[in-house]
C-alpha cells in the first residue's frame, strides 16, 4: 500500500503570521518602553517655582505741578551775560549769521535785530505769518515771546526751532544779539519786585491800650 503523500504547508500564509506576529511584538515592546520612560522621567510641578514672569505695570502718572511763574524778561536782562548768550546761541549758528553785512542763512541775518522791525531784512523770503507783522517793533518781549516758542508766537512761520525754556538763556541770547549792533540798546531796568499787601485785617489799627 502507497502511503499518501504529505500536503505541503501554505508557505505563503506562514510567513505573513511570522510578520504579523513581529509586527506586534515590535509594538508591545515600544507601548513597554513608553510606560516605564513615562514612570522614571515623570514630570511633577515644583512646589516653588523657579522663576515668575510678571507682567510690567505702568507707572501712575503724577499730577503735573504748579508751572513755574517766570518774571518779566526785563528782570533777567539785568542779571545776562552776553558772553553766556554767544554759547547759547550756537545753537542757532546753523541758520542764522549775526555778523555784518553777513548773508542770510535758512533763516535771517540777526545782526542789529533788537529793536528792528519784524519781516525787514533785506532778500529774505519771509513766512506769511512773520510778513503779516511787517513793521512791528522787535522790542525785548517780543524776541523774548519769539525765543521762548516761535511756533506759538506766529504760528505758520518756517522757523523749526522749538524755543529756548530757560528765561535766563533767552535774556543771555538777547544781550549778545543786542552787543550785534551799530547802536545797541540800553538794557531795561530790572522791574521792583512786588511786595504782598497784609490782609485788610492785620492792617486794621489796634484797639488803644485800657478799652
Amino acid at each position: 500500500m502507497v502511503p499518501a503523500p504529505l500536503e505541503e504547508p501554505d508557505v505563503d500564509s506562514f510567513e505573513w503570521n511570522k510578520i504579523f506576529g513581529a509586527a506586534l511584538a515590535g509594538f508591545v515592546a515600544l507601548l513597554g518602553i513608553s510606560i516605564v520612560t513615562d514612570g522614571v522621567y515623570a514630570t511633577h510641578k515644583p512646589e516653588k517655582p523657579g522663576f515668575i514672569v510678571e507682567a510690567a505695570e505702568e507707572a501712575p502718572v503724577e499730577a503735573a505741578g504748579p508751572a513755574e511763574v517766570q518774571k518779566p524778561i526785563a528782570f533777567y536782562l539785568a542779571s545776562a551775560s552776553a558772553e553766556k548768550g554767544e554759547a547759547v546761541f550756537k545753537k542757532c549758528a546753523a541758520c542764522h549769521n549775526n555778523e555784518k553785512g553777513g548773508a542770510n542763512g535758512i533763516g535771517p541775518n540777526l545782526y542789529g535785530i533788537v529793536g528792528s522791525a519784524h519781516a525787514s531784512k533785506a532778500g529774505f523770503s519771509y513766512s506769511d505769518a512773520l510778513g503779516a507783522m511787517k513793521g512791528k517793533p522787535w522790542s525785548w518781549d517780543e524776541l523774548n515771546a519769539w525765543l521762548t516758542s516761535p511756533k506759538a508766537y506766529a504760528a505758520g512761520n518756517k522757523m523749526s526751532f522749538g524755543g529756548i525754556a530757560k528765561p535766563e538763556d533767552r535774556a543771555a541770547v538777547l544781550a549778545y544779539l543786542n552787543s550785534k549792533s551799530d547802536s545797541p540798546m540800553t538794557l531795561p531796568a530790572a522791574p521792583a519786585e512786588e511786595v504782598a499787601e497784609a490782609p485788610a485785617e492785620e492792617a486794621a489799627a489796634a484797639p488803644a491800650a485800657g478799652q
